[in-house]
């Protein structure tokens, strides 16, 4: 980003306090040595941990336990040409200590889709960055609608 070029920059705690605003999120993982992408519900959990809950049998925890994935959600005003992006990179992990499976049971995530047996997966924040574009505007002027 350059000085002025209509974003800005946002810190861990700001891109932290726009996650918790949404329910949806993308998990960037690999599939075969490509890239995969997948959208999934989740909620933020102490630290800033990403946790999704998802079928146990799922390709995705297959994919995920014990690799580094990054996490992106965002938010858009294409009305207003603003918006923010905020990319969470770390390992994510199945959670299998009973104790703390019975805790995010309570406070963790619901699944969108249930299955009959669920698994929470965790993204430690490694690396946390963001970027908001304020209503279109730059150092260049404001943008105007076609």
């Amino acid at each position: 980003m350059q000085p002025d070029d209509g974003f800005r920059e946002l810190d861990r705690q700001e891109c932290l306090h726009l996650m918790a605003r949404v329910p949806v999120g993308r998990v960037v993982h690999t599939r075969q040595a490509l890239p995969a992408v997948l959208p999934v519900n989740f909620s933020l959990d102490d630290g800033g941990a990403v946790l999704l809950r998802t079928a146990a049998a799922s390709e995705l925890v297959r994919a995920v336990d014990g690799v580094v994935v990054a996490f992106e959600t965002d938010e858009v005003d294409a009305a207003g040409w603003s918006g923010w992006s905020v990319v969470v990179t770390g390992r994510a992990t199945v959670v299998t200590d009973p104790a703390e499976h019975g805790r995010l049971c309570r406070v963790g995530p619901r699944s969108w889709a249930p299955s009959p047996e669920e698994v929470f997966v965790r993204i430690e924040p490694e690396l946390v960055t963001g970027r908001e574009l304020v209503g279109g505007r730059t150092v260049y002027g404001t943008r105007v609608p076609l």
